[in-house]
């Protein structure tokens, strides 16, 4: 199974429509318009009831003490985890594509709405949940594709993969209000092909790729 994106190459720079955050000379980052990437894929396994798609960057810093703070920097070094930015399934088995901006338009304070999604497909809860979780304006569930939004600071750029799995059910055993990991682990045992794309995004000017 291929997975392709006009948006990117591999290994190549996000361009920031695709993002959440983008870089701003006077406060370091904005937001942008979090479209999500385009995806075609083909080679599809003959028994395929349905597709996830899941987008996380493995790159997030373990520790938050120096994130976004003036006069220093995440160290590149420092210990990586998961930060899931997108949780799509239950697409149907004779989908082929997805637009960009299909599914995810602007920033939503509080999260885009869930977890039913066009074409019959759900989304869970990214982790901009988590991260927003103390944040009066912004505290909700992120439900959906938003797009990357790295620590200003950070010393590497962050990697964005996008995998899409055939899977040989038609609905994945999750419901209601479900995390990137937990889709995961109800992949387990289903998995007829899988296929990856992975972007780079960055908010530190002094980071090149």
């Amino acid at each position: 199974m291929d997975l392709t994106t006009t948006a990117f190459s591999e290994l190549g720079a996000i361009p920031e429509e695709h993002a959440f955050g983008a870089i701003d000379a006077a406060r370091h980052v904005r937001l942008a318009d979090n479209l999500n990437p385009d995806f075609r894929w083909r080679a599809v396994p003959k028994h395929s009831r349905s597709f996830a798609l899941i987008c996380h960057d493995p790159d997030v810093p373990s520790r938050g003490d120096d994130v976004n703070q003036e006069g220093r920097s995440v160290p590149a070094d420092l210990p990586r985890a998961d930060f899931y930015h997108w949780v799509l399934i239950d697409l149907p088995a004779d989908t082929r594509s997805i637009a960009c901006g299909e599914f995810s338009r602007g920033v939503t304070p509080r999260g885009k709405a869930g977890p039913q999604a066009a074409h019959g497909a759900r989304q869970g809860i990214n982790d901009y949940t988590g991260w927003f979780a103390s944040d009066a304006a912004m505290a909700g569930d992120y439900y959906g594709y938003d797009g990357p939004c790295p620590p200003w600071n950070d010393e590497i750029p962050h990697r964005y993969v996008f995998t899409l799995y055939a899977l040989d059910i038609p609905r994945l055993a999750v419901e209601g209000r479900f995390t990137g990991a937990e889709a995961r682990r109800a992949l387990q045992g289903h998995i007829l092909a899988e296929a990856q794309v992975t972007g780079r995004y960055t908010l530190n000017p002094a980071v090149k790729f």
